[in-house]
């Protein structure tokens, strides 16, 4: 008869002791001969084809006990972590301590286990959803960005002002040799934009086309160029042409021309605050969720096991190097301009409580889609998997990877995390 001890050496980690007697060991040597049976070679049988018994007298005694062992150890361990209602969050480090062939065996498991949580009151967390309130300001802003978007580039010949679309020559030198990607022909650029380094931008104000100067200028220290952070250097810079952007009178017809829906400029505006109240309503309500999330974490026990961590914390660093990438910075770089003393002192200080927080999130919640009851069904998670294949409607083999379980799996549990924390919303409504 098997026997377990187990011992929690702490809230996430525990050792068990599983002895096997003479049944468990007898029923796994039968498992081990059948295994090698199939490679053994007997006068008068095809390979494969040896019966058990036969093929007892071939096997070497040595090599039937270890696979007997390793047989009887991947059974009792995978029985044992059931009956003792343990989930390993790895594979358990296993020793063997004793092992006297079809007699006894005895071993050591030690793994990270998926910890008890305890859960605090769910349904009084002090978290409020913020009020919603869209001001004339923002329905003008909108209105605004809108304008310049419709905008009419008209030539002219005065000298450049802010606001202008102009294009230009230019060439960038550092201690008066060229750096990369500080030269360009005809490059169209709208003052006040912004989107050149500071001091760029004002220079050209006030010049007339054709008048070709120089722009003395710093680039800040945060530049994401490490050969030109803080570094200065000379643009010189030809004036090509100058565009006077001329906005559309705010009245009806312009606001048929903006949206084909409307007809009138009252009508576009009402439809402007209705879309920024359903934003803004959207920004709130996922707030109002990340709060009462961030409650629950905090009036919770909740023992954080360090494989899940280090996942995070990796999953944490792969999203911002290749996010950095895009931008063309480097995690090295990232760090500088964030004034962390070296990677170490990011990772311990934003990567490590990011990661945390995560693992946290993911077992409160899962511990509260227990007590609660909820669940994903199959007709839900066929919904869900229908919309994310209809966003891929142009890339079949990308829309084919939905249909693979493990893209089901994560689905799944995204869609029951969204039941859970919707639910832990209307519990504190």
């Amino acid at each position: 008869m098997m026997k377990t001890v187990t011992k929690h050496l702490s809230p996430t980690k525990v050792i068990l002791t599983i002895t096997l007697g003479k049944e468990e060991l007898d029923a796994a040597e039968q498992v081990a001969l059948t295994k090698l049976a199939k490679d053994v070679k007997a006068p008068g049988f095809r390979k494969g084809k040896v019966p058990v018994s036969v093929a007892a007298k071939y096997i070497d005694v040595n090599q039937l006990a270890q696979q007997t062992a390793d047989d009887a150890l991947s059974k009792a361990v995978a029985e044992a972590f059931l009956k003792e209602d343990l989930q390993a969050l790895d594979r358990p480090a296993v020793e063997l301590k004793k092992f006297v062939p079809g007699q006894e065996m005895e071993f050591t498991a030690e793994v990270e286990i998926l910890p008890k949580v305890t859960l605090g009151d769910y349904k009084k967390l002090n978290a409020t959803k913020v009020d919603v309130k869209v001001a004339a300001k923002d329905v003008d802003d909108v209105l605004e960005r809108m304008r310049e978007g419709m905008s009419e580039k008209v030539e002219v010949e005065r000298a450049a002002k802010d606001g202008d679309e102009v294009a230009i020559d230019f060439v960038g030198k550092k201690n008066d040799v060229a750096f990369d990607g500080g030269t360009a022909t005809d490059y169209e650029l709208k003052l006040g934009s912004n989107s050149f380094i500071p001091g760029f931008e004002e220079g050209i104000v006030g010049k007339k086309i054709g008048e070709t100067f120089d722009l003395t200028l710093t680039f800040p220290e945060s530049y994401h160029v490490a050969d030109l952070a803080g570094a200065e250097v000379v643009f010189t810079t030809t004036l090509k042409k100058v565009k006077e952007l001329k906005k559309p009178e705010l009245n009806d017809d312009f606001a048929k021309k903006a949206d084909s829906r409307v007809k009138t400029l009252d009508e576009l505006k009402k439809d402007i605050k209705k879309e920024l109240t359903s934003q803004k309503e959207r920004e709130a309500t996922d707030k109002l969720k990340d709060d009462l999330v961030g409650k629950l974490i905090e009036v919770s026990d909740i023992p954080v096991p360090q494989i899940l961590l280090d996942d995070q914390k990796r999953s944490i660093e792969q999203d911002m190097t290749q996010n950095l990438m895009y931008q063309g910075l480097t995690i090295e770089q990232y760090v500088a301009n964030q004034g962390f003393k070296t990677k170490e002192d990011w990772q311990e200080k934003e990567v490590l409580p990011a990661a945390e927080k995560r693992v946290k999130a993911g077992l409160v919640l899962a511990e509260l889609s227990k007590i609660e009851k909820i669940e994903a069904t199959a007709d839900e998670l066929a919904e869900h998997i229908n919309v994310y294949k209809q966003q891929y409607a142009n890339s079949p083999e990308m829309a084919k990877r939905f249909d693979e379980p493990e893209a089901q799996r994560d689905i799944a549990n995204r869609l029951l995390t969204e039941k859970t924390v919707d639910r832990l919303v209307e519990l504190n409504s």
